[in-house]
Order: C-alpha cells, then structure tokens, then sequence
C-alpha cells in the first residue's frame, strides 16, 4: 500500500510538472509570434517615426486579407501622415477592387490624406481603386477609364459532340449552374445573369459619379467602357493632375501641409516559401492559363482582344 500511495503522489508531481512546461510553452509560443509579427519592418516602421505610407498595386486586382490587414494598420498608426497608392493594373474582380477601394476610404476617413498615381495601367477595378482616393494623378500617356463590369464564359457542346463526348448536368434547378460551358445557356440564364452584370455596372457608376462629383448623366456618357489618356482623363475631369510621384508629394505640401522630405515606407508583404510542389504546378498554371481566367466572378479588366 505504501508503495503503491508513493507512486500515485510520484505521478501527481510528475503532472504537475508536465501542466507547468506545457503552460510555459504555449506563452513562449504565443510571445515568439507577437515579438514576429512586430520584427515586420512595414510593421515596426509604421511605429518607429513620422513616415508617408506607400501601397503598390501591380497586376490583377483580388480580395487579399493581408492588404486589408496593413491598410487598417495605416489607419490606426499616429506616425503614418499620408498614404500613396501607385498603380499599375489593367483591373481585376470587381470585389477585389472594391474591398481596396473601401480600405483606402477608411485609410482616408482616419484623417490620413489618401493620394493616388497611375502609371502605365488604371483601368477599370484599377480606376475603382483610384477612386477610393482624395486626389488621383496620371502621366500624360498613362491609359485608364474602362469603366464597366464583364463575365465571360465559353461554350463548347458543339466541340464535345464533334468529339463523340456527352455530358450530363443534374440540377436543383434551372438556373443552378449557369452559364455552362457543356450546354447553350438557356434565355432565363441569360437575363439573370445580364441582370447581374447590369446591378453591379450601376453601382460602379453611381461610385464614379459621387466621387468625381458628376451628374449620372455624364457618368453614363464616360462610363461607356471606353479608356482614357491621361491628358483626357484631366479634360473630363476622371482625375486630378498631370504628374508622378513627386508631384502628389509636392501637393501633399502645398495643400495638406504634410513635408515631401518625410521618409516613405513601402507596404509589402513578405513573400511566403513555396516548396517543390508548389513550383512546379504554379509554373503550369502561368503556361496553360491566362492569368484573366483565374479571375472568379465578375470582373473589371480591360484587355486589348
């Protein structure tokens, strides 16, 4: 009985023991991701001084969580004096550009002039990005405007029977699945899908407008799907200045009182490991699929056919 009593308080102590490291480490843990995530230099820069904030925007336009996350930190850093967005994008999902447009609005309504420059490309979700801030510059010869919204589709029944191919789809119901690429869309398919299209085109519009201060009328007229020179887009008014970088530096002087010479932090994320895997099968997807086709949903890209 002793025994066996000294082998149970044995086994109590050992617990305890194990409770204690296991509960130390889980705070090492925890101490190790936060001490992390404040090594980020966009993170520690955004605490460390007076800076101007500089968010890149190249290539296609998607929903990106982490973007989100370092906007809202801009918006709450008391260091941060302004906010650059320079963009080179030919567009992208129309809810990809709007969560970035919204981010940027919050960047701005945190008191945190938001200033815009396009370079090459700006067009359509690029352009609804520009939107989102306080003053947009372009070059001359910079292209954008395409304002509008597409969803493309293929059908190939055709090729399928050539190939002696059937297909067969089992539906919850008629519109379940439309439009598809193994049968022509059927009329109802097509006017809820244009329906689609057509609501989010008008809240496009109705944005452009309200923000470039137009009647609907003449938002309409501009938001013809058409683009822009940057020399037109200053003579309709679809942005502010003429100009680079250094010049939306220059106005956030001039106007904001905020000094050119602050220094600029660049908002990038680090770049995760891919492994072999990973390498092999996104070189694949860049040979046999158009980076446009990977854009789920509507979209807002403008693409010389």
């Amino acid at each position: 009985m002793s025994l066996d009593a000294d082998y149970q308080i044995d086994r109590r102590r050992l617990k305890r023991r194990l409770t204690w490291w296991r509960a130390l480490a889980v705070i090492a843990i925890a101490g190790a991701a936060v001490a992390a995530a404040f090594n980020i230099p966009e993170i520690r820069a955004l605490t460390a001084h007076d800076h101007i904030a500089r968010l890149t925007v190249r290539g296609p336009i998607l929903d990106d969580r982490d973007r989100h996350e370092m906007l809202e930190a801009v918006a709450r850093s008391p260091r941060t004096q302004a906010l650059l967005v320079v963009i080179d994008s030919p567009g992208g999902t129309t809810t990809g550009g709007e969560s970035l447009y919204r981010d940027l609005r919050r960047v701005s309504d945190s008191g945190k002039p938001v200033i815009a420059v396009i370079g090459t490309l700006g067009t359509s979700a690029g352009y609804m990005v520009a939107l989102g801030a306080d003053r947009i510059f372009a070059l001359e010869t910079s292209i954008t405007g395409s304002i509008g919204v597409a969803l493309e589709t293929a059908e190939i029944s055709g090729l399928l029977k050539t190939l002696g191919i059937s297909s067969e789809t089992y539906r919850s119901a008629p519109l379940k699945g439309q439009p598809s690429l193994f049968e022509p869309t059927p009329e109802a398919a097509r006017q809820a899908t244009q329906a689609v299209i057509d609501d989010v085109y008008a809240w496009f519009v109705d944005l452009f407008a309200q923000r470039r201060g137009f009647e609907r009328e003449r938002a309409l007229t501009l938001a013809d799907g058409r683009i822009f020179s940057g020399r037109q887009a200053m003579a309709q008014g679809l942005i502010d200045g003429i100009g680079t970088e250094a010049e939306a530096l220059d106005w956030l002087e001039t106007e904001m009182n905020i000094s050119a010479a602050l220094p600029i932090v660049d908002l990038e994320r680090p770049v995760p490991a891919m492994d072999f895997f990973d390498l092999v099968t996104g070189l694949v997807k860049k040979v046999s699929l158009s980076e446009r086709l990977r854009l789920d949903g509507v979209v807002s890209v403008w693409h010389p056919r």
